[in-house]
């Protein structure tokens, strides 16, 4: 069997896979991606996109390729008899939410674009950039050791070859053959219903003048859920596992609109599995779960299930990039866990916790307070080795403006200038880790640590090269006094911050990074210094 190699092999080329490939392949990461389908699904599935997943797309180069809504649309569902019947109430996502100020928290509004629509522009962004994607490939098996994977493949004209990677992620759906083979088990809500759905294409943008894309249709004896793509497409989702043919399915698409003088064209049919459940552990070795593998969401309007899983594999992708580099030490690859199992969980109780779903809750929720959007998706909070100074005490998520800086969250959105260019300060992020200080006894402390730990470092001199666009803005963004600074991430987390200059900068900084980035050289001088100690007894 011929054999090869890369860095990453992704199994899995949808959302979360595809997003994975781009983000590996930004980093410079070698990265082989296989989809045993010949491309994307004839149902586009997903349909919304928050804020931070256009951040991190942004930040690839994908920005001008994915149309952003209004700053300020909101996602609206009423409940309704028929499109051209009665309408009844509105029910928003978030209740709390109108309490929210309205200020600016990202560079970024959010997205509406199906998801076939969305990964032909994945898919040839990683393959611009490097990736290496491969359609109508499947997995066969695979096989970890202590030195890597190696991945049994199978084209589909037959041909089989062996692939060898460090790592693998698997992003292999609900139903991952890997983390069935893995043997991790999933907790959570469980199965909640089968439903079956019905794609069509009907002239319906009347009825969209209203600001309202989603209809919960009811009548004596007919629920349904009706909700379009944007683009001429609408579907209509039926709460049962009952097949229907085409003649009862354009019957029941006349209910749900309320007329029948119009012409639909049926596209295709879809059946579901709408469950709520998180693997019980995101990595096995080598091996990586990300988006569905990882965790299975049901379908909700905050978009909690494919956001999720490309912000699993962002997370992931900077670790992998570092570790392969040599610039950090595996022991990094166990934050992936630590953080985002965390999120998977918040979300699982928040989808209980909301009006959508509450009913099928089954205690899932535990009686939660719900935290608005911007809060869940611009406002976590990470734990792990790779944050130091993030307090048992602090809530797990909340707005932006309600953080100042602190470790474990999204480092804030401002407003900068840089050689006369406009910038957020989210635009100084992502490429490596960022030191941010205004005093320039940071900036010569940051030039010996990056130097001495082998770890790429680049010190932002704040009212120097970079002038807040107003005075004061960025002190207090970061939370910060005069002498202050903040480490920030290759993802634009921060991970540690000094709030006053300290006696010893350069000390403080080599300590902080060292231990967050889990520098593979401050490693090495450990086992060093350990095995010297080891010989002198």
């Amino acid at each position: 069997m011929h054999a090869e190699s890369t860095s990453v092999l992704v199994v899995g080329g949808s959302l979360v896979g595809l997003s994975a490939a781009v983000f590996l392949a930004w980093r410079g990461v070698r990265t082989v991606l296989v989809e045993r389908h010949a491309g994307s699904s004839p149902h586009p599935r997903a349909i919304g996109y928050t804020p931070r997943t256009l951040e991190l797309y942004r930040a690839v180069g994908l920005g001008p390729h994915i149309p952003q809504v209004p700053p300020a649309f909101r996602l609206r569902r009423a409940r309704v008899e028929s499109l051209a019947g009665a309408w009844f109430e509105e029910v928003p996502w978030t209740p709390e939410e109108q309490a929210a100020p309205a200020i600016e928290r990202s560079p970024c509004a959010g997205a509406a674009i199906a998801q076939d629509r969305l990964e032909p522009r994945l898919r040839d962004r990683a393959v611009e950039l490097g990736a290496d994607v491969r359609l109508e490939t499947e997995l066969i098996r695979f096989e970890q050791d202590a030195e890597g994977v190696t991945a049994w493949l199978r084209e589909r004209d037959g041909r089989e070859y062996t692939v060898r990677a460090a790592y693998l992620v698997a992003a292999d759906g609900h139903r991952s053959a890997i983390r069935e083979a893995l043997g991790i088990g999933r907790a959570g809500r469980g199965h909640i219903r089968t439903a079956r759905s019905v794609l069509f294409r009907a002239p319906l943008e009347e009825y969209l003048r209203a600001g309202v894309t989603q209809f919960a249709i009811e009548q004596p004896g007919f629920s349904a859920f009706l909700t379009t793509y944007g683009d001429g497409r609408w579907v209509l989702i039926f709460w049962d596992d009952e097949e229907r043919d085409a003649a009862t399915l354009r019957a029941l698409i006349s209910r749900a609109i309320g007329r029948a003088d119009l012409d639909v064209e049926i596209v295709t049919t879809g059946r579901w599995e709408i469950s709520a459940l998180i693997a019980d552990r995101f990595s096995s070795g080598r091996v990586f779960l990300a988006g569905d593998a990882a965790h299975t969401l049901p379908p909700s309007r905050g978009g909690y299930g494919a956001n999720t899983g490309i912000e699993d594999v962002h997370n992931l992708a900077w670790k992998l990039s570092a570790v392969l580099s040599g610039a950090s030490a595996p022991e990094l690859l166990d934050t992936y866990d630590a953080e985002r199992r965390p999120i998977a969980w918040l979300r699982h109780q928040q989808i209980f916790a909301r009006e959508d779903y509450k009913a099928h809750a089954g205690g899932a929720a535990g009686g939660a307070p719900i935290i608005d959007d911007d809060a869940m998706e611009l406002g976590q909070l990470y734990r792990s080795t790779a944050v130091l100074g993030a307090g048992d005490g602090l809530p797990p998520a909340l707005r932006p403006e309600q953080w100042a800086g602190q470790p474990g969250t999204r480092a804030p959105h401002a407003w900068v200038v840089r050689g006369g260019e406009r910038l957020s300060t989210l635009d100084l992020f992502q490429r490596r880790w960022v030191l941010l200080a205004e005093d320039a006894r940071w900036w010569s402390a940051a030039a010996q640590v990056g130097e001495q730990l082998g770890t790429e470092l680049e010190c932002v001199r704040i009212g120097a090269e970079v002038r807040p666009s107003e005075e004061g803005a960025f002190s207090r963004a970061f939370g910060l006094g005069a002498g202050g600074a903040s480490l920030v991430r290759p993802d634009g987390y921060v991970a540690w911050r000094s709030l006053d200059l300290p006696a010893d900068p350069r000390g403080a900084l080599a300590d902080a990074l060292g231990r967050v980035s889990s520098a593979a050289r401050r490693a090495d001088e450990r086992v060093g210094l350990e095995d010297a100690v080891a010989l002198a007894r």
